[in-house]
């Protein structure tokens, strides 16, 4: 039992570090290759594509559940991984129309893999193992963010207008591998969930894969009333409540290290930061089964590593960045801008990018370890919908006010955390004496 949830966990990893090497490659480098378009009947916006990707993965976050009840979290996150290749496939051949239908569908196809992630997470995993599932997992995801980052460093060389030979070869790779991460959940096991399930339905009557799919869909749809009122329930526990602020500023420096920052100093810090996330996911689902190194200890590291990042990024890039784009900065940096200084950021955003997501999904797990499917939909939602807001807002306000938001709502994140870590600590001491 425990080696087959081990093996669900590495695959589920694997077939995300598949998928994320060809999307976040993509989205890395889309408004680039966008810009670089011969074809003047092309309008489309990387920016606009990433601003609906995630208004739409914020609102279907709350019909996923539904979903993955009916089909399970097996074959939800096959068809949310045909999503994401087809999103990587309109770019060989790239149009306008196309572009933005495929950014809506991969909003969609975004909120059924995350929530069916979560839930298959939770399935194999135990309150023992659950913080080192989640550092496997968050260690392989993030290798997602070197491969593809560092051919694009080493085979484009900083160039910014891309030939379209150059493109199709690029995506077609991306494509492939985006396919075989989305086959490889076809590999993943049932877990002892889904058999229970299944030994049921099947002790009730032989029914066909047709009566079978069709029951479910009567019972989901039958549960699908319970579903909102389990999720409306959730948001006014204290809990959920109290870990909002932490799930929203996530949100927010997700927006802000994928785009205001990649904007200024993109290659070398990209990849620098995908090394401190690799090694920060695993190392923190590690030190976390001790006792000793709590969840709080690792998200108090992660606000220290990201206030640090952020005021040295405040002295050396010039407050106006994120809002000038076709012209050179008008306002000069405190400090002479430093590649040094840069790496140095980027791997203390990173470090604290793993110690939130990690222990955001740890907790989730621990708490709602039976409500898992509603919790992570809430997750996600809150922060997809503070990162959307944050891919709007972030070109038009100053770096700044950027930096002083996120200031304030990481404080108070990580206070609210500890005070849900400490209810938690004094409710298994009670129920201990």
């Amino acid at each position: 039992m425990a080696d087959r949830r081990t093996f669900n966990v590495v695959i589920l990893g694997v077939g995300f570090l598949f998928i994320f090497t060809a999307f976040t490659t993509c989205g890395n480098v889309e408004q680039t290759v966008v810009k670089s378009l011969g074809n003047s009947t092309f309008t489309g916006s990387g920016y606009h594509s990433l601003g609906i990707i995630y208004g739409v993965f914020s609102f279907s976050n709350l019909l996923a559940p539904m979903l993955v009840t009916v089909i399970g979290p097996k074959i939800t996150m096959f068809l949310s991984g045909l999503l994401y290749s087809g999103y990587i496939a309109m770019f060989i051949v790239p149009s306008t129309w196309s572009f933005y239908l495929t950014s809506v569908l991969i909003g969609i196809g975004a909120a059924m893999l995350w929530t069916a992630q979560g839930q298959f997470l939770v399935e194999n995993s135990e309150a023992s193992t659950i913080n080192r599932n989640t550092g496997m997992f968050w260690a392989l995801l993030q290798c997602s963010m070197l491969f593809g980052n560092l051919y694009i460093y080493f085979d484009w060389n900083g160039r910014t207008e891309i030939p379209d030979n150059s493109r199709r070869n690029i995506f077609l790779s991306l494509l492939v591998i985006s396919i075989l991460g989305t086959l490889s959940f076809l590999v993943l096991r049932k877990s002892h969930h889904e058999e229970e399930m299944l030994s049921e339905e099947e002790g009730q009557s032989l029914l066909s894969t047709r009566t079978m799919y069709k029951h479910r869909a009567n019972t989901a749809m039958q549960d699908t009333k319970s579903e909102f009122k389990t999720i409306l329930r959730l948001l006014k526990t204290k809990t959920i409540l109290l870990l909002s602020p932490c799930m929203a500023y996530s949100g927010l420096e997700l927006s802000f290290l994928q785009w205001s920052v990649r904007d200024v100093y993109w290659s070398n810090c990209t990849v620098r930061r995908a090394l401190e996330k690799i090694v920060g996911g695993g190392l923190f689902g590690l030190l976390c089964k001790n006792s000793r190194f709590r969840r709080t200890s690792v998200v108090f590291l992660g606000m220290v590593a990201h206030f640090v990042a952020f005021y040295l990024i405040f002295l050396n890039i010039p407050d106006d960045a994120p809002v000038v784009f076709e012209t050179t900065s008008l306002k000069k940096p405190y400090l002479t801008p430093s590649v040094s200084i840069a790496l140095l950021c980027s791997f203390l955003l990173g470090l604290g990018d793993s110690c939130f997501n990690t222990q955001l999904y740890s907790i989730l797990g621990h708490v709602y370890a039976e409500e898992s499917t509603p919790a992570f939909a809430i997750f996600k939602f809150i922060q997809s919908v503070c990162a959307a807001a944050a891919f709007f807002y972030s070109g038009y306000i100053m770096l700044m006010w950027q930096l002083l938001l996120m200031v304030i709502l990481g404080f108070t994140g990580t206070l609210c955390f500890f005070v849900v870590e400490r209810m938690q600590n004094f409710s298994v001491d009670i129920q201990e004496f």
